[in-house]
């Protein structure tokens, strides 16, 4: 796997997580592409400023604390990598466990900016 391609879909998930944590996304937009696909299960985003505008839904959840286990990032040539990400929540009251969430997240980098993200659960 290309060093950039690494480094772009660390950082991109990195600020992806920070805005799962605390709903500003601003640090996300600058690893996008300008006509980047969002493809998840509840809705497909298409460009950069459709995604600033409509995704409004990542951001903490009200009486929940998250917490990211990301795996292996995994090479699947022509720029995409893939990776599972477990999302463990935790009431924030007690700390006491909540639930948990497996994804598949799968991203495509192109001239060093995510031009595709995907996300999908897994179990």
């Amino acid at each position: 796997m290309s060093t950039n391609i690494a480094d772009v879909a660390t950082g991109f998930l990195a600020a992806l997580e920070v805005a799962a944590k605390t709903g500003d996304r601003n640090s996300v937009y600058p690893f996008l592409a300008p006509d980047a696909e969002w493809v998840t299960p509840q809705r497909n985003l298409a460009g950069v400023d459709e995604i600033q505008r409509e995704l409004t839904w990542v951001g903490p959840p009200d009486k929940l604390d998250l917490v990211f286990e990301r795996g292996e990032l995994v090479e699947l040539g022509e720029g995409r990598v893939a990776l599972d990400v477990r999302q463990v929540y935790t009431l924030k009251a007690t700390g006491e466990f909540a639930y948990t969430r497996l994804r598949r997240v799968e991203l495509t980098v192109r001239d060093g900016k995510v031009s595709r993200y995907e996300m999908r659960s897994i179990g």
